[in-house]
């Protein structure tokens, strides 16, 4: 989500963007599972593969120009390997492997500030003997019995991790590009090997700017599959809205850690009604207005993709929207269209207001839509006889079910659930 939101800020903001999002197809973790489950490996990445696309749709994340597979890319990944070989940047051991040689490459450590001999001094000891250092990283495994193979001048095998990201990429973008991200555990080894191995493929500077999101956390420690303390985002949508969860995220500043917590996800979602109800019962248009709150927005958006900061210009924009729609509507409608903007960039506010507020029933004892509109008739009644006692009486009872109403002089009664 972090790398959608910067392609949705460039494109905006008038670059031509060629995003480029690579799947690792193959690797010990997907062999011993598709080994658990009986299960064919393409049939297991596939799915998987599948199952990513939905939660991305679900939580507003834009589908990547390029997507490509390891799998997919043998040929390139080859010959990355081949050339780092005739320039003695790599090497093939007596196991098979092939290795990059990490010697070779001086700038090696430029990314994460790391020198050579304080890597080697802190490097475990249940090193693979075959390697020329312990350092040194496998570009091309040798296949072992039962484990899917490709042909190669340097026998059957399947590409290392790193080269296949750096072959993936540069075969997409070229030799040289603007941004590459991850997350702030890819900084190094990976993608430390990544500028090594394509630096001394191609004889060019690799990436301009690297950008690192921070981790997801539970109770202050990193959310992980190994540590059993993790939400599948398909476990959170079930009591959550996708724009919550989204909203959820861009309240932080990408680089810092995320703390996860039913009360965060209940304050986020609290929070996007706050900026739905703003947009509520306005023709939104599509006018360009470019206010203060603009120049506020976009100053946050320059300071490093600032979304914390970006989302209190959205609030203040809200506020404004609230202050002014009973005396200026025309007004109230463009500054409306101006938040809408915001939320366009943001991939927030994308759903009908009313239908976002009005929300789903989540469970057989909530009220539904039609008893809400059968109560807003019969209050309505009360009120046109001067029957107030029973019109605040409706009112009581809607929300005591979670049904919030707001009466605007000139304007219908609207409602919104607590929980939208």
């Amino acid at each position: 989500m972090v790398f959608d939101l910067v392609v949705r800020y460039l494109r905006a903001r008038g670059f031509q963007v060629i995003y480029v999002r690579n799947i690792t197809d193959i690797d010990d973790k997907i062999l011993c599972r598709a080994a658990e489950n009986g299960e064919e490996i393409g049939d297991l990445t596939r799915r998987f593969i599948e199952c990513m696309h939905e939660d991305s749709k679900s939580l507003g994340v834009l589908p990547p120009d390029f997507e490509p597979r390891a799998t997919e890319s043998i040929s390139t990944i080859q010959n990355m390997v081949q050339r780092l070989l005739e320039k003695g940047y790599a090497y093939q051991a007596s196991n098979r492997d092939v290795y990059y040689d990490v010697s070779q490459f001086a700038s090696y450590g430029k990314l994460s500030g790391r020198r050579l001999e304080e890597l080697r001094a802190g490097v475990r000891v249940d090193v693979i003997e075959a390697k020329e250092d312990p350092l040194d990283f496998v570009l091309w495994k040798s296949a072992k019995p039962g484990e899917p193979a490709w042909d190669s001048p340097w026998g059957p095998g399947r590409p290392g991790w790193h080269i296949e990201c750096s072959a993936m990429s540069t075969a997409a973008l070229g030799n040289h590009f603007d941004i590459h991200g991850g997350g702030a555990d890819l900084q190094f080894p990976h993608h430390e090997n990544e500028i090594a191995q394509s630096e001394a493929a191609t004889g060019e500077p690799f990436v301009n700017l690297w950008m690192h999101n921070g981790f997801v956390c539970i109770n202050e420690e990193k959310m992980s599959k190994s540590l059993g303390n993790f939400f599948t985002v398909r476990a959170v949508l079930k009591y959550c809205p996708p724009e919550a969860v989204r909203f959820f995220i861009l309240a932080s500043h990408y680089r810092s850690p995320l703390q996860y917590s039913q009360q965060n996800l209940d304050a986020a979602r609290a929070a996007l009604t706050r900026l739905y109800t703003a947009l509520q019962g306005l023709n939104i248009q599509e006018t360009v207005n470019e206010s203060h709150f603009s120049e506020q927005f976009f100053e946050a958006m320059e300071d490093d993709f600032n979304t914390p900061k970006a989302l209190a210009a959205c609030f203040d924009l809200a506020r404004e929207i609230n202050r002014v729609r009973m005396k200026d509507l025309v007004h109230a409608t463009k500054l409306a269209a101006e938040l809408r903007r915001f939320g366009d960039i943001l991939g927030i506010l994308q759903t009908d207001p009313t239908v976002f507020l009005h929300g789903t029933c989540l469970s057989s004892g909530d009220i539904t839509i039609p008893e809400v509109e059968e109560a807003l008739a019969a209050r309505q009644v009360a009120q046109k006889n001067k029957n107030f006692v029973e019109s605040d009486r409706i009112r009581s009872e809607l929300k005591q079910r979670g049904i919030l109403l707001e009466d605007r002089p000139g304007h219908p009664t609207t409602w919104r659930r607590e929980k939208a």
